[in-house]
């Protein structure tokens, strides 16, 4: 497989290539030459396979070349090696639980699998390779625990100061080893803007080889793709499932897309975002896309005001407004909807929700309420049913969730070795320069 760059102005690439660059030279991202098509019966016999063995058959196309079919089987059963949920909330919604790995979040599948690949690619490379990443709040801590100890990689994670939660920030500045964490004074745009100033500097790469490690990379983006497979596995209802997916940058998504065109069957994709609305308003404007500066909400992940991703999404559509619109909803759910939804859900189901579940829960809800309607009969057609992605345990957001449920969050057994520790961090502005200085004089 080949990757070509967005931009289309840089050479193609093969899969070790484009994970070491994590950019392309013109600054587009990389993209795969062709989104492979799944074996004639793998869907058919899909439950007859392993997580391991439908993690491999998903992902070597997307290898092919560039490790060998072993060290692909090693690196996706290390990935996919704790449990992926799909819970019954109500009659016609389910949750698909991503926050049982060791971070508790689903960005544990990207981080797992890149910082493998990396590490394999890397193994007879005497030069250092740093991977610079910007978080809102679980890229950090999800790659921090990836890639810690790993042999000739140090990590610089660029996080908002005051604007991720408690455990976040402790997952991302407790780890030391090759592990730094620069607290910038500004929002998750600003972080993700000097990343990508830093992959833009010729100087700074002359000196330093850098990577990243943000869902723009494809060894973080791709296996996002699994724990759609791993959801269908365990779906037992007649018509394929709407799927919701809370949304910030679109990486997560934009795989579940992939995943789809590759031959998972679903009815529809609903984006589900908090008060950061570009998406949805692309929508409703008819294909504008103006990107804004990101605020701040309660499912702080998604708050990006300039999704990356979304040009891959464009891009799996020929950039054919008629066929995104006809394939997406998106829905923009604001703090005060969020808090209500969570309170509600553990109330009437009693299953307790995060932030970003809740607005995937809301907007899956919504979308299922309205497709349900038979106009004019006044009775409702058979149910159409879904599930939302619950990307994050609810101990992240210990404030919000326990003053609306009027219950103390239990700390998972993952997470108990940080209570007590003190952050490392470094206070840097919002600027590229800092950090450029900050990079060559480390």
């Amino acid at each position: 497989m080949q990757y070509y760059s967005l931009n289309r102005r840089s050479p193609k690439v093969s899969f070790a290539e484009a994970t070491v660059q994590g950019q392309a030279p013109d600054k587009g991202l990389y993209f795969p030459e062709h989104v492979p098509s799944l074996p004639a019966d793998f869907i058919k016999n899909i439950h007859s396979y392993s997580k391991e063995e439908l993690g491999f058959t998903v992902m070597q196309p997307y290898v092919a070349g560039s490790m060998p079919d072993a060290v692909l089987q090693q690196i996706v059963k290390e990935t996919v090696d704790f449990p992926f949920p799909l819970v019954q909330v109500t009659d016609n919604i389910f949750s698909l639980e991503l926050f049982h790995g060791p971070t508790l979040a689903f960005k544990d599948v990207g981080a797992r699998f890149m910082s493998r690949c990396l590490g394999y690619f890397n193994r007879n490379n005497k030069r250092e390779v740093t991977v610079l990443v910007a978080t809102s709040g679980d890229t950090g801590g999800a790659v921090a625990n990836g890639f810690l100890g790993v042999e000739g990689v140090k990590v610089v994670i660029l996080y908002p100061s005051g604007k991720v939660s408690p455990v976040q920030e402790l997952q991302l500045t407790t780890c030391g080893q090759n592990i730094t964490a620069l607290e910038v004074q500004g929002s998750f745009d600003d972080c993700q803007a000097m990343v990508k100033q830093a992959f833009a500097d010729a100087e700074l790469n002359k000196i330093i080889s850098l990577t990243s490690a943000n869902s723009i990379n494809v060894a973080r983006w791709l296996p996002q793709q699994l724990y759609y497979f791993f959801a269908y596995q365990q779906w037992k209802e007649a018509k394929a499932p709407v799927i919701s997916v809370p949304s910030g940058n679109f990486g997560n998504i934009c795989a579940g897309i992939l995943a789809h065109i590759s031959g998972l069957p679903v009815q529809h994709f609903v984006a589900a975002c908090n008060d950061n609305d570009v998406v949805p308003v692309y929508f409703a404007s008819g294909g504008s896309y103006e990107p804004k500066p990101a605020v701040a909400t309660l499912s702080n992940a998604m708050d990006v005001g300039n999704p990356s991703n979304f040009v891959r999404i464009l891009e799996l559509f020929g950039n054919e407004f008629p066929k995104v619109k006809d394939a997406i909803s998106s829905y923009s759910i604001n703090d005060d909807t969020t808090v209500e939804t969570v309170k509600e859900v553990f109330s009437k189901h009693k299953y307790l929700l995060d932030p970003h579940g809740a607005v995937g829960y809301y907007a899956l809800n919504d979308f299922l309420e309205k497709r349900n309607e038979t106009p004019g009969a006044g009775k409702k057609a058979p149910a159409q049913k879904g599930f939302f992605l619950e990307t994050a345990h609810p101990v992240k957001f210990p404030e919000a969730i326990e003053k609306v449920t009027g219950q103390k969050i239990s700390m998972p057994e993952s997470v108990q070795h940080l209570l007590g520790k003190q952050k490392e961090s470094t206070v840097i502005k919002a600027s590229f320069n800092e950090l450029k200085n900050w990079l060559l004089s480390h």
